[in-house]
């Protein structure tokens, strides 16, 4: 008799556990929809509100951003600092909306500069080489010992400048091909900036027998009457060398960089024209030997 009874005891709350858990989670379920409704209840306007405010400062950096821009390109700033002034300005006009969109649900902002803070700590000592690009960037737009355009050298590399960013400075070269090159490898480092143009170097050889003064003015109108070349560019022919077999009649001109290697082609073209048409030789390489027989 004492098992039945047991039996049928623990029959009766196995029936009862599962009526007991459902009703345990409706509770929960109840409570966090109560929370719910009382927290829009009570902060649905705070929500409205912050989110109008976000919406509305958003919209106003950004028109003020293109003002920014706007006035930067009309006082004839760099592309590259005009972009970054805009920019700035529109993160900061971003960040105080935040800041005004969260004091507005009661939320301090103290603790999250407080955390900000700490992690930039901890970001600038694991990203050092990162963040030295970034600063040499910086410094980049600011000072602009370059702008986009430009043709410069730089740690043996030569092209001209695309795009100038925070991390790193692009540069193409007239095959099209992308040069990227880490910010804080340019400041400090000796640059060179030609502008626009290039310096292109060419050098021809005439025989002793022909008149080196009268080849430099016939290699000088010759090269100057290349197409795309004009009074701005400037020229220099002369007599760069006394050689063992020839003279040599060297060029310096600047030309656009994106055009060096045409030009270099066509220049060399048109002055072996000028010359053939001159009848002005072009000498092989030549030695002379004499033999000293000993008397006998």
């Amino acid at each position: 008799m004492l098992q039945a009874e047991q039996n049928e005891s623990s029959s009766s709350i196995n029936s009862l556990a599962p009526s007991e858990l459902l009703k345990e989670e409706l509770d929960q379920v109840t409570y966090f929809y109560q929370l719910i409704v009382e927290f829009f209840a009570n902060y649905s306007f705070q929500l409205v509100g912050a989110f109008l405010i976000f919406i509305l400062g958003y919209f106003v950096a950004g028109k003020i951003a293109n003002v920014v821009l706007r006035l930067c390109e009309k006082q004839q700033l760099d592309v590259t600092l005009s972009k970054f002034l805009a920019n700035t300005s529109k993160m900061l006009i971003v960040a105080l909306v935040l800041i005004m969109s969260l004091s507005k649900l009661g939320i301090s902002v103290t603790p999250f500069v407080a955390a900000i803070g700490a992690i930039s700590l901890g970001a600038s000592l694991a990203f050092q080489g990162l963040l030295s690009n970034y600063a040499a960037g910086f410094n980049i737009i600011l000072i602009r010992p370059f702008v986009v355009g430009d043709t410069i050298t730089v740690q043996g590399v030569k092209g001209i400048v695309r795009e100038v960013l925070l991390a790193y400075t692009i540069l193409v070269d007239e095959d099209d091909v992308e040069i990227t090159i880490p910010n804080k490898h340019i400041v400090g480092e000796v640059l060179h900036n030609s502008k626009e143009n290039s310096l292109l170097e060419l050098s021809v050889s005439i025989s002793y027998n022909d008149n080196p003064v009268e080849v430099t003015s016939l290699v000088e109108r010759t090269v100057k009457g290349l197409d795309g070349l004009d009074e701005s560019n400037k020229c220099q022919v002369g007599i760069g060398e006394f050689a063992d077999s020839a003279i040599n009649i060297d060029v310096r001109i600047w030309v656009p960089t994106n055009e060096l290697f045409a030009f270099k082609y066509l220049a060399n073209k048109a002055i072996y024209l000028a010359l053939a048409k001159e009848n002005i030789t072009i000498p092989f390489p030549q030695r002379d030997v004499h033999l000293i027989k000993e008397a006998s």
